[in-house]
């Protein structure tokens, strides 16, 4: 069937395209849109295709949104309870910045008062949006946000489906503690990610016998981070551990190879679950640890979905084992809520927030706003794959608990 192309020539906008081929979906050969008993559900949202955020942005969010309207469409259209309708995509690019970013969701919500939302990507930009979410009263089901903040704000529309800093932080040191860990050195990224993931590290590490002997912040974008890490190499921890976005996590595992450094635990955070780090480092990701949650092997509905995404985008864009389960998740929850009580915001949220939802990465269950349902967890590349290894009620393979020396 068509599909939507992630990059649109400036003077045809998602909206004109989704709109064509819905009107086009007799002769397009669409049976499910032509059979959708309603006017089409508005979806609105923004995302990064340009800028920094895009790398991100492209792999965990916006092909999973644009496969969830293709797969809805394909059967009717979205169930609204009992009503199919078609899904159409209102939907635009925020360059990476976050002035775009909320300029655009206050005119979805306020002035264009679409049907449902779907989140931007990133902490930082879900930390802009999330007042506007309860300010107009729309749940959103965030991906890709960490924030001890958020979930402290306590808006009751927004949701954050990844496992937050503590739990993520705490699943790392337990791993670390477990394999005779004595010492480890940090970098993060100077933003809301970087910051409350490193104090959420630095409580967990208290008591556990574990020192560290260095700890380096560096600012986004950063182009060398080769200093830092021969400086950490010459303190010869037992693990480095990285809270990084894609960019960096890619820079600080070449430049580390480059130089040599090579600890017995090598956790890079966001990216590491990106097919982009293993196609990049190729043998060299093989024991490099990140955050990750799932993968094809978790259940027979993760697989259905992996399976599905590479078919729709090719086996060079297949999801990532983090994030992408994740925002699939949000999407299962955000479908099975339409179809239980409409489009009833008030009476979604309320199903969101009181419901334990049977998904692709497992059960998920929220405590105000945080899914307290799935474990922090550590995964690590082996033979290709990112295998969730810690905790072991989690895993999929067990730790290689001695990084290979870099290929």
């Amino acid at each position: 069937m068509p599909t939507l192309p992630t990059t649109l020539p400036s003077h045809l906008s998602r909206r004109r395209l989704v709109q064509a081929l819905a009107a086009g979906a007799a002769t397009a050969g669409l049976p499910g849109l032509v059979h959708a008993q309603g006017g089409p559900v508005r979806v609105g949202y923004a995302m990064a295709r340009t800028g920094p955020w895009s790398v991100g942005a492209q792999v965990s969010q916006e092909p999973n949104f644009l496969l969830w309207a293709e797969q809805q469409n394909a059967a009717g259209g979205l169930n609204v309870k009992g009503v199919k309708r078609p899904i159409e995509l209102i939907s635009s690019d925020d360059r990476s910045d976050m002035e775009t970013v909320v300029r655009t969701y206050e005119k979805l919500m306020g002035s264009d008062k679409v049907d449902l939302i779907l989140p931007p990507w990133g902490s930082n930009a879900n930390f802009a949006v999330a007042p506007l979410a309860n300010k107009y009263g729309y749940p959103f089901l965030a991906p890709t946000a960490l924030s001890r903040r958020l979930v402290e704000m306590k808006l009751p529309y927004f949701f954050l489906l990844l496992q937050q800093p503590k739990p993520m932080m705490e699943a790392l040191v337990d791993m670390l503690k477990a394999n005779g860990a004595k010492s480890a050195a940090v970098v993060y990224v100077d933003d809301l990610f970087g910051i409350e993931n490193f104090a959420a590290l630095k409580v967990a590490l208290g008591g556990s016998g574990i020192s560290v002997v260095d700890e380096k912040s560096y600012p986004l974008g950063v182009k060398d981070l080769s200093p830092v890490l021969r400086g950490i190499k010459d303190k010869n921890p037992d693990a480095f551990i990285g809270l990084t976005y894609p960019p960096d996590t890619i820079l600080a595992s070449r430049q580390s190879k480059e130089i040599g450094f090579n600890p017995k635990f090598f956790y890079a955070s966001v990216g590491t679950a990106f097919q982009l780090y293993r196609n990049v480092m190729k043998e060299g990701a093989e024991g490099v640890l990140g955050m990750g949650s799932w993968n094809a092997k978790t259940s027979a509905s993760a697989k259905a979905y992996f399976e599905a995404h590479v078919k729709k985008f090719g086996a060079t864009k297949e999801p990532d084992r983090w994030a992408s389960g994740h925002c699939w998740a949000g999407l299962q929850i955000l479908t099975a809520a339409v179809a239980k009580v409409g489009l009833d915001r008030k009476a979604m949220r309320d199903y969101v927030a009181n419901t334990t939802h049977d998904t692709i990465i497992g059960k998920v269950r929220f405590q105000g706003s945080e899914n307290v349902g799935i474990p922090g967890t550590v995964a690590q590349w082996q033979k290709g794959e990112f295998e969730v290894v810690w905790p072991k009620t989690s895993a999929t393979a067990p730790l290689n608990a001695n990084k290979p020396a870099w290929v």
